[in-house]
């Protein structure tokens, strides 16, 4: 694990190229602060630069940059190639190895194969810069599900790449202008979907993409398009394997048996394959741990990790007593004394927790609004005093259809489309038009969820319902000049599957898991030197569980099915079967209390007019509705402070 920079400026001096690769580099120290070096082709015009978190070969035969064998290729690469074992194996005939790095590895295949036939040879989370100087062209390369950041643009003749926004900054011809469309899509999303950055002439490269640059396409100042090494849809065939089977009736009671055979066959399958993940993931030459909340995926994770380890597994648990329902401590402790893990707790204040907030516009670089990079910022934090790399069940949501929503809104799209629009229209003036703080005098949090249904009532079809449910609607007018309809994020995607349930979970796995999950957990873990590791997304892990029939993932009111069925094995679900709660924090209550005077400052209308960039009017119209708690904002109101704070950091 490290951070990666680079520049390509054909006609730059050495030094200049030097010394502007060792400004971005240093930006990012906090990637790898165990070493970092830097390599320059005065000819060719291009520079690396390299942060070093020492992971695997912690001697100077694994740094970067590094050159092949050949000294054909010259690569930084930030992430871990996770089957370099069996890669060096089949590459020893006629290899004379230095050390003992996966980057060699890497170089290896990439030498002997080439860079296409290699890349699907490489299992693990990757971003890669890669000089070819035979053909004098420059490629980047991200991995399959967008665990590891790369982001990349043309300022002043120059390519710039880097692991985060803040390394190209860095660079003196680095012209940060805003992206105004890509902050509409934030103000729904929450974040900055791919392949927009926030800034104008800079992108993410998308998830399973590669992209190669030559000095002819800098002079013509029109990049080459990344293209897909690896897609999803190219293995979204659950839709028709399970529309004979999602009924869950059978003909007979030898076709029932058959079919709990064959189910069970694939639970053993699914078993061995998440064992090899994280075997797999296990291997370091540093301390190694976990994350455990006690939930089905954490738990999963830890519970495969315990089988086959010869010790107590280190695992981390973090706890808000007092932070309105986040605090699951207990539950992860009783998951780790079944399973005898060397268990971690740290119990935080709210007040804690809302010291973090000042430094996330730092940390993530980049507008960002999922407050749940609190508490996972927290916990890396706690991992990091005993361990350096860190597995999580982060992505088990995505892969093994566990959020609610895929129970919940097929049937909510089905029973709108039969409720007239000028009925369903009233109910959600009746709803809405109770405050949510008496609403809440029955229940608390009732107020919350009874104004979302009723956000639900006049649509008609599954593309509105999960156009509610993914983001924040209200905020799809927010930015002056810049009109969004929330369709338009799913329009550039490819071609997925029809199924409702199946579609929403592809759109998830194409926006949501790269631009939010993995970016949550690379920038809160890397932020304190803490290699993040995520076992369910091992491709070979998706691929299989899109394969299953999709009775496997939902059954019975349940999610995560077939993942439940491989827990089962080492936990007893009476430790883990319990109300999904996710890792949140009381956010709407803070506004309206603590926070309320922060959030003021950063929202008061002469601020945003001064700025230009929001439109105040309607900020103001939500933050006083939020604050009187006649509706709950928090969604849009944190979308919109997180970039307040982030513009106030630059």
């Amino acid at each position: 694990m490290c951070g990666i920079v680079g520049c390509f400026h054909p006609g730059a001096t050495t030094g200049a190229l030097a010394g502007q690769v060792a400004q971005m580099a240093a930006t990012i120290v906090h990637r790898g602060p165990d070493a970092g070096d830097a390599w320059v082709d005065g000819q060719a015009g291009v520079a690396f630069g390299f942060r070093r978190l020492a992971i695997l070969d912690l001697t100077a035969a694994g740094m970067q940059p590094m050159q092949s064998a050949s000294g054909r290729y010259t690569v930084v690469f930030n992430g871990e190639i996770y089957n370099h074992h069996q890669l060096r194996a089949e590459l020893a005939t006629g290899h004379s190895w230095r050390g003992t790095s996966d980057t060699e590895v890497m170089l290896a295949a990439i030498d002997r194969w080439g860079l296409a036939a290699a890349l699907p040879r490489l299992h693990g989370m990757f971003a890669i810069a890669l000089w070819d100087a035979h053909d004098r062209s420059l490629t980047l390369v991200r991995d399959r599900l967008g665990e590891k950041p790369l982001y990349y643009g043309v300022h002043g003749g120059a390519l710039l790449f880097g692991s985060e926004l803040k390394a190209l900054r860095a660079h003196p011809s680095f012209h940060a202008a805003i992206d105004q469309r890509a902050l509409a899509e934030y103000m729904y999303a929450s974040f900055v979907p791919s392949p927009r950055s926030i800034f104008d002439a800079t992108w993410k490269l998308p998830a399973g993409h590669v992209v190669t640059i030559t000095a002819g396409d800098l002079r013509s100042a029109t990049l080459p398009q990344p293209a897909p090494y690896w897609q999803l849809h190219a293995h979204t065939r659950r839709g028709a394997a399970s529309s004979s089977s999602s009924t869950g009736t059978t003909g007979s009671a030898g076709s029932a048996s058959s079919a709990g055979s064959a189910e069970g066959e694939l639970i053993d399958q699914l078993d061995a394959l998440l064992r090899d993940a994280v075997a797999r993931q296990m291997v370091a030459d540093v301390p190694l741990g976990a994350f455990l909340s006690g939930g089905i995926d954490s738990s999963s994770i830890v519970a495969l990790m315990q089988a086959q380890s010869a010790r107590p597994v280190a695992t981390f648990t973090i706890g808000v007593p007092e932070g309105g329902g986040l605090d699951e401590s207990h539950f992860a402790a009783g998951v780790a004394a079944h399973l005898g893990t060397d268990h971690h707790v740290l119990q935080v204040t709210p007040a804690e927790a809302r010291a973090v907030i000042p430094t996330l516009a730092t940390m993530y670089d980049e507008p960002f609004a999922d407050s749940s990079q609190i508490p996972t910022h927290l916990v890396s934090r706690l991992a990091r005093h005993h361990v350096t790399v860190s597995l999580s069940g982060d992505g088990g949501d995505e892969v093994f259809g566990g959020y609610r929503r895929y129970l919940l809104a097929p049937r909510v799209a089905q029973r709108s489309r039969r409720l007239p629009q000028p009925v369903g229209r009233a109910g959600q003036a009746v709803l809405r038009g109770v405050p949510m703080h008496a609403w809440d005098r029955l229940r608390p949090g009732l107020g919350a969820r009874v104004h979302q249904m009723a956000e639900l009532l006049p649509n008609r079809g599954i593309d509105d319902v999960y156009g509610l449910v993914f983001g924040a609607p209200t905020g799809l007018g927010l930015v002056q000049g810049q009109p969004l309809a929330a369709a338009e994020l799913f329009h550039r995607l490819p071609h997925g599957p029809r199924d409702p349930v199946d579609s929403m979970m592809y759109r998830d796995a194409l926006t949501y898991l790269p631009d939010d999950i993995c970016t949550k957990v690379d920038r809160a873990s890397m932020a304190v030197s803490l290699e993040g590791r995520m076992p369910f997304l091992d491709h070979r892990v998706v691929e299989f569980a899109w394969s299953l029939p999709q009775r496997m993932l939902l059954r019975d009111g349940a999610s995560k099915w077939a993942l439940r069925q491989v827990l089962a094995r080492y936990v007893p679900p009476a430790l883990t079967e319990r109300p999904k709660a996710g890792f949140g924090l009381p956010m709407g209550a803070w506004l309206r209390g603590p926070l309320q005077e922060w959030a003021g400052d950063l929202l008061a209308a002469h601020t945003l007019q001064a700025e230009g960039l929001l439109r105040a009017d309607r900020v103001a119209a939500l933050w006083a509705q939020h604050r009187r708690g006649r509706a709950d904002h928090t969604r849009v109101l944190w979308n919109v402070l997180m970039f307040q704070s982030w513009l106030h950091s630059r």
